[in-house]
């Protein structure tokens, strides 16, 4: 069996279908790229990282949760999500406080799409963890503690 074939045939499958949405105009040149905000990834501090963002002064809201757990075993693997009810969110973050960069996750999401996301993150120390999300051009956020055992930022 041809392996080196097998990879051929894929690698060029998937540029046809690439190169099919992007002329239907269904994936954009940024959505290609997987563009990101390196400026808010750097930042060392949440306050930073949320003026890198645009969310200058974010308003708490009961209508943002985080789900995830209260005490986590290990740091390297914290399973962390964001759900919201709200209509029309354009984005959702997920800041860790005590992470030497707080910025631990990034989503765009297209319209229409239901304002929730599920990830991993890794966390040095207990901390807090902030959900911000974008809606209609407004930031809003909600925070959780979670204790960490282990930490699981190399230290």
């Amino acid at each position: 069996m041809n392996l080196q074939r097998r990879e051929a045939l894929k690698a060029g499958g998937g540029l046809g279908l690439f190169g099919l949405l992007a002329a239907a105009g269904l994936i954009t040149p940024g959505q290609a790229r997987a563009e990101w905000n390196k400026s808010a990834f750097d930042a060392k501090t949440i306050e930073e990282t949320l003026k890198a963002l645009g969310a200058s002064a974010p308003a708490n809201s009961a209508d943002v949760q985080i789900t995830a757990p209260d005490i986590a075993e290990n740091g390297a693997v914290v399973p962390v999500g964001v759900v919201s009810a709200l209509a029309g969110v354009e984005a959702i973050a997920i800041l860790i406080e005590k992470n030497p960069n707080p910025l631990a996750a990034s989503f765009v999401l297209p319209a229409g799409t239901e304002a929730s996301v599920q990830t991993r993150v890794k966390m040095g120390q207990t901390s807090d963890v902030y959900a911000l999300v974008k809606v209609g051009g407004q930031f809003l956020m909600t925070k959780k503690e979670i204790k960490v055992t282990l930490g699981g930022c190399g230290g």
